[in-house]
């Protein structure tokens, strides 16, 4: 028997204060919609996720924020992770509940809405800066900031001077040891396997026995794909292409990133590996929820202006192609190698990295 008082599911879940929160503006104007309760409880329910997922990633990010990361933290970040992309799917489905409103529908509630605009979401904005996104869309030619009320204001502008989780996981990346120790220099022997590779490449188009135009075609691609290696082996080239916006990663951090990715199946690494894959899961997720959210807009109004001024469709489609935080880690699989060219450890290094019982 509990020791503890008994209560009372609704009182626990307070389900009166919650399902008195739905306050429908057609209504209260004298012309109700029905379907603006389903645009209300679909968006509250939107921020409910948000909070959730703001929970989930101040606990990862507070366990990031140590000077040495604990290696038992990171089950514990990765489940963390895990659960903020099970929570997206469900955020990218429920485009499918809303859009089974019409378009006509949405239409004899949608004056009442004016000047509010999913944009003024905080807690979404929160989540961009605690992730790291820093290049944005103008929004109405103004900082984004702008659209929110002070309150909220003051809150976002917060995060902006605070470690994001894409900062935290540079320096983590850059405190990675391995990359050379004695007489082992992976850059060095990393850089021998890539020229080989790339000897082979060239000579296999020269003996393919293409037409012209076909042949000219490849050997562009393989010119493209050297100035990709050489900007990855040469870090003075690396730092112009960074300074230029092509990079953001430091050059120490993407090393060790490719480190870690190119030598995944090391027990020590396969954490740390799924880790990456996890941010670039939630970036993926989160640029294909804007972009749907995109489609069911223009769905919606077509090429009208959005209630908050913004172009709508256009802005938001711009912004799942803009909005990518972990693009670094994505074009990472430029410089993968096959396994059978990767450097071979040595057996010093190798005992490092397992497990020994």
């Amino acid at each position: 028997m509990s020791t503890y008082p008994p209560i009372n599911y609704s009182d626990y879940l307070k389900v009166d204060e919650l399902t008195d929160l739905q306050s429908l503006r057609s209504e209260a104007f004298g012309h109700p919609a029905h379907d603006e309760m389903l645009f209300i409880v679909i968006h509250q329910t939107y921020e409910l996720w948000f909070k959730q997922i703001l929970f989930e990633l101040n606990s990862a990010i507070t366990a990031f924020s140590a000077p040495t990361v604990d290696e038992r933290d990171m089950l514990t970040i990765n489940s963390r992770l895990d659960r903020i992309i099970e929570i997206q799917k469900i955020l990218i489905s429920q485009v499918d509940v809303l859009e089974t409103m019409t378009p006509m529908d949405f239409l004899e509630f949608r004056d009442y809405l004016y000047p509010a605009s999913g944009f003024q979401s905080a807690q979404f904005r929160l989540i961009e800066n605690k992730l790291g996104l820093e290049q944005r869309l103008t929004y109405n030619k103004k900082d984004y900031k702008e659209a929110l009320s002070a309150n909220d204001h003051k809150k976002v502008s917060q995060t902006e001077g605070e470690a994001s989780l894409f900062v935290l996981l540079e320096k983590w990346l850059e405190r990675t040891p391995f990359l050379s120790i004695g007489k082992f220099d992976f850059w060095k022997d990393y850089r021998q396997a890539v020229e080989e590779r790339l000897k082979n490449n060239l000579e296999n188009i020269e003996a393919a026995g293409y037409d012209e135009e076909t042949k000219k075609k490849h050997l562009q691609n393989f010119e493209q794909i050297t100035k990709s290696f050489d900007a990855l082996l040469d870090e003075a080239v690396y730092k112009k292409l960074q300074g230029e916006g092509s990079w953001r990663f430091s050059h120490k951090a993407l090393s060790a990133a490719l480190f870690i990715y190119l030598y995944r199946h090391e027990p020590i690494f396969q954490l740390p590996f799924n880790l990456m894959q996890n941010l670039q899961t939630i970036d993926e997720n989160f640029t294909q929820w804007r972009y749907r959210h995109a489609l069911m807009v223009h769905r919606m109004i077509g090429i009208k202006m959005g209630t908050g001024g913004s172009s709508g469709h256009q802005y938001l489609k711009a912004a799942g192609d803009k909005h990518k935080i972990f693009q670094d880690l994505n074009n990472l699989a430029t410089f993968f190698i096959p396994k059978s060219s990767l450097p071979e450890l040595p057996e010093s290094i190798k005992s490092k990295l397992g497990f020994h019982y």
